[in-house]
């Protein structure tokens, strides 16, 4: 499942404490938190097949880290979610609602006979002039998260072409040039 429910963040730095922490070489490298990329208060969230037993509209604060999507609820009883990046397929700012799109890869079953459903997360910020700072950071983090490759682009890198296959008239055109303009020029 994409959306991952908690009721805490995770641990994170801002930029200026990773800057400090990463100007001296640290003992382990695995140590060092993700950083803080944007927090936006005052946010709306919706989930288009909503999480069980949640309300259709969610108020509270986003947190943009390199590592998660966070969300926490506002009040005493605060909860929220965590959705990796690589579950986020597809991101955009909607000006028709004034926020976020974003369309999340739910995978469902294991193995071979897995299936993909998708579900709709929009985030609507009260300060609408916070988009693009929101989708700027949201593009960073998704950046540090490439998809992996599946096991069927590894055998489509190279196509070579049939034994049999000549190069068509254009494609002799020049090839006259191709071993002697090295070593003679004129």
């Amino acid at each position: 499942m994409a959306v991952h429910l908690t009721s805490t963040l995770p641990s994170f730095s801002t930029p200026q404490e990773h800057a400090t922490i990463v100007s001296s070489t640290p003992q382990n490298f695995a140590d060092i938190p993700p950083v803080l990329r944007h927090q936006q208060n005052e946010v709306q969230v919706r989930f288009e097949a909503p999480l069980e037993g949640k309300a259709d509209w969610r108020h509270g604060t986003l947190y943009v880290i390199d590592s998660v999507l966070a969300f926490v609820e506002d009040g005493e009883n605060a909860e929220g979610w965590q959705i990796k990046y690589p579950a986020i397929t597809l991101y955009a700012i909607s000006k028709a609602e004034g926020g976020i799109y974003c369309q999340l890869d739910d995978k469902i079953g294991l193995g071979d006979e897995e299936e993909s459903a998708m579900r709709e997360l929009t985030i609507i910020p009260k300060d609408t002039g916070s988009l693009d700072t929101i989708f700027k950071a949201l593009s960073i983090c998704a950046s540090l998260h490439p998809d992996e490759p599946s096991p069927s682009d590894e055998d489509e890198t190279f196509v070579d072409a049939e034994v049999s296959e000549e190069l068509c008239e254009v494609g002799r055109v020049r090839s006259d040039f191709i071993n002697d303009s090295r070593y003679q020029p004129y």
